[in-house]
Order: structure tokens, then sequence, then C-alpha cells
């Protein structure tokens, strides 16, 4: 068996970022881009009121102002502004030429055509967006590597762009193994268990952005295990396995694996849950064997499926690495490292009851995990401890 730490060093440094693909904006959300970005023109490509008002000229600020006309938002026509007059004007507008500042119309008294300013902290060039403000042409508006937030989603719009190279997001395929699992909504058979995994792993990926996700679910007969791994390693770009990753009769991962010719990285770790945690490479294709039990599948994803995934997309893993006071003691033996299902308050974490393998009620009313190192035994109330944040909280 190998370390946590040395886990999650291998797997990153056999997962390589997939090929950059060209998207519409929407399509890209959510991405990363994969090139650099470059306004074509100036945005706004003209002087701009932040604000509905009065163009005016500074100098004129003092004297009655006879109103000239009228500058709507989207004016394709422009008006020039003589001295002594003033322009009313609308958010979003062109600036007339030859005004320089925008009175708001709360500071303002009009009495038919003449308006008179009562604004004493009015400055030059006051509510007046300056062209180029926002990007000037040919400047860098966005770099390479940038994640695509709505807003940057939203900002690339407002400079024109309707398409960009993001680095692709992956396909997933997820293997589920086990003669014991039902779909649930159907009765149970004597023996049987409703099957959860692929609902967790499905869950979790799309909270991640990635939607292209293909669940298998397979007998636990070798044969038909081989053929599916085969088959789905011809086109997804990661694949999740179920079950079957241990020493039993009925466990036919790493048969299945071999024949397939994947390079085994690693077979189990130090930790608990998810000690039978497998990965190996097809190729470029990342495969990660998960034990069949829910919380040690979802332990599993969020310490180690998680990270690859982002790492193929060139995102940042979204799970964060705090520290937190333990406010309740706990006694493990040492060896391994542990994950223990928690809640995270301010400064202060607790340790849930239900820490089994197979109990997923625990996961469900946790935000956090706390990792408890391999060499230690013991946790007093009190210490601090290193606490894994869940993605949404």
């Amino acid at each position: 068996m190998i370390t946590v730490k040395e886990a999650k060093a291998l797997i990153h440094s056999r997962i390589h970022v997939l090929a950059p693909v060209r998207r519409s904006l929407l399509q890209a959300a959510c991405g990363v881009l994969a090139e650099d970005i470059y306004a074509v023109t100036d945005i706004p490509a003209f002087e701009q009121s932040s604000m509905d008002g009065y163009a005016i000229r500074f100098a004129d600020k003092d004297q009655p102002l006879k109103v000239s006309g009228e500058m709507a938002a989207g004016a394709g026509s422009m008006i020039t502004l003589q001295p002594g007059t003033a322009v009313r004007i609308f958010t979003g507008a062109p600036l007339p030429e030859g005004a320089d500042t925008v009175v708001m119309q709360e500071k303002v008294s009009r009495d038919g055509d003449t308006i008179h300013i009562s604004d004493a902290a009015l400055v030059p060039g006051f509510a007046v967006r300056a062209k180029g403000s926002e990007a000037r042409a040919g400047a860098l508006a966005l770099p390479k590597d940038t994640p695509l937030s709505p807003a940057a989603i939203g900002f690339l719009a407002g400079i024109g762009v309707n398409q960009v190279s993001v680095y692709s997001l992956p396909s997933v395929s997820i293997l589920v193994t086990g003669n014991e699992l039902q779909t649930p909504g159907e009765p149970l058979e004597p023996g049987q268990v409703y099957e959860s995994n692929s609902y967790s792993l499905t869950a979790a990926l799309r909270e991640a952005g990635i939607t292209n996700i293909h669940v298998l679910r397979i007998e636990d007969n070798l044969n038909s295990l081989k053929y599916q791994l085969a088959t789905v390693l011809e086109w997804t770009d990661l694949v999740l396995l179920t079950g079957g990753i241990s020493v039993g009769d009925y466990d036919f991962v790493l048969e299945a694996a071999n024949h397939c010719e994947v390079e085994q990285v690693f077979h189990k770790v130090k930790q608990k849950p998810g000690k039978p945690l497998y990965f190996g490479m097809k190729d470029r294709i990342p495969v990660f064997g998960l034990p069949g039990n829910p919380s040690s599948v979802l332990s599993c994803f969020y310490n180690y499926v998680l990270p690859a995934v982002e790492q193929l997309c060139r995102k940042k893993d979204p799970v964060r690495t705090v520290k937190a006071v333990l406010e309740n003691g706990y006694t493990k033996p040492a060896g391994l490292t542990h994950f223990l299902k928690a809640n995270l308050c301010g400064t202060n974490v607790k340790i849930l009851n239900a820490q089994l393998s197979y109990q997923l009620s625990s996961f469900a009313e946790a935000n956090a995990l706390v990792v408890l190192e391999e060499e230690r035994d013991v946790y007093h109330a009190g210490e601090e401890v290193e606490v894994m944040v869940l993605p949404g909280f």
C-alpha cells in the first residue's frame, strides 16, 4: 500500500490536459480559456453617459442653460453641444460632441427649456464613461487559463466575442458492478440493495460542470466487464468503476483492467474509507477503480477523482483545505489516514456519527471531511485538525 500523499502525487503526475475545442460563449461557460482574448474595438466605442441627466460643458455649470436636444441610448446620430446649452441624456447614450460632463437629473431644476444646476460637488467628467474604459482595441482582454465564470462570459459578450477556445470538459463513463444492486424505485428482492453510487457520482460530476456522463450497470461477470471496459476505453476521457476492486471471488476489476492493457499505477492506499482504491492509465485515459461502499466512493471521489477531473480541463480543484478546532475527540488505529464526515461551523468542526463506509446518511449531512493523520491514533477535543471543505459549502 502507498500513502495518501503518494497516491495524489502519482495521479497528478499522470494526468494530461485535454485538447482545446472551439465553443460558443454559452457552451464554453464553466470551462477554462485555452487562448488569450484581445479586444477588437474600444469598449465603449464612444464617450457614454453613466446616468440619466443633462450633458453640459463643465465651464457652463453656473449659468442657466437652454436644453437644445436629447440623446437616448442607441442614438445613431450625434448632436453637437453649443456653448451655453445642455442636452437631455439617458444612461448608455453617447455624449454629445463638445460636452464633457453629465449632471444627474436630481441636481437640476427645469423651467420650460431652461435648466439651473445646483450641484456644488460637480467635477469635470462626472458620470462620463471614457471611450475604451472597459477594453482598448488590441489590448489583452482575458488571458489564457482564465476560468469562464458567469462574469467572464458576460464580459466577453460585452466586448463582442461570440466564440472562444476552451479546454475540453471530459466525457466520463461510470461502470457499476454488482449482482446485488437494484434500481431505486423497484422492489427489493432477497439479498438486494439499492444502487446509489452512480447517482452520487453523477451528481458530484454535474456539480463540477461535467455533463457528458454515461452509466453502465454490469453483472459480476468477468467477460461482460472486459467487454464493457474495452468498449468505453475506445471513446471516453475518464473511466470510473465502482465495486469489484477488492480480492473476493466476484471482484473482477483488476483482471478486466489488465486484460484491457490498463497500466496499473497503484492499488490500495493507506486510508479509511477507500483502502482498495485503484488507479491506472490506458494511454492518456485515467481509470479509477472505486470501492463499492457508498461513503468510500464519495470520499475517494473528492480526494482523487475530482482533482483529476479538474486537471483534465485545467480547472482549479474546488475542495478547499482549512484548519479548524475539533469539537469532539476521536480514536483510531495508527497506520491509516482517516477521512471522517463532519460539519464545519466557523472555526470549529464536529465529527459526525455513522462513520462506517456503507453509511451515507452522515455524508448527506456533512459539509466537510476531517483528515486524521496516518501515524496518529488519539485526537482530543480542542485540537486543531485539517479539514477538507466539500464543494458548495
